[in-house]
């Protein structure tokens, strides 16, 4: 069953072959504002617009569950070296109103069997609106 997907490289879903799902989904959605001092009088605050969406994820990545961690660590690194902007869907529903581009990603490697082999391992992804 799919729960959603970032484009067609990340598609979060679970089935009896294999799991891959985030743990926690974090958005910000902020304005951008503006204060001006004046001199005797509290100062004046002026909207200056919407600042572009943040989203924070942490996927987890666990070969016992038919994901190969570096293949995936691999998948999301080209995403991010390569300036890929996708659609963010969850629940059949899009998140926000534009595509999203990966900032950024933080690696934990828990658990590599001897040679070598990543067998374990997390990520944290930033996202960022692509406008």
């Amino acid at each position: 069953m799919q729960i959603g997907n970032l484009g067609n490289e990340l598609i979060f879903q679970v089935s009896d072959a294999n799991v891959f799902t985030f743990q926690k989904l974090t958005r910000k959605v902020s304005g951008r504002w503006a204060t001006h001092a004046i001199v005797g009088i509290k100062q004046k605050t002026e909207f200056q617009g919407a600042d572009l969406q943040k989203i924070t994820l942490k996927i987890e990545l666990d070969a016992s569950l038919g994901i190969s961690p570096r293949k995936m660590l691999e998948k999301i690194e080209a995403m991010i070296e390569e300036g890929t902007a996708e659609i963010l869907i969850i629940g059949n529903k899009t998140i926000g109103k534009n595509m999203w581009k990966i900032l950024s990603a933080s690696e934990e490697w828990e658990q590599i069997l001897n040679g070598g082999e990543l067998v374990r391992a997390s990520v944290t992804l930033e996202l960022e609106e692509y406008v």
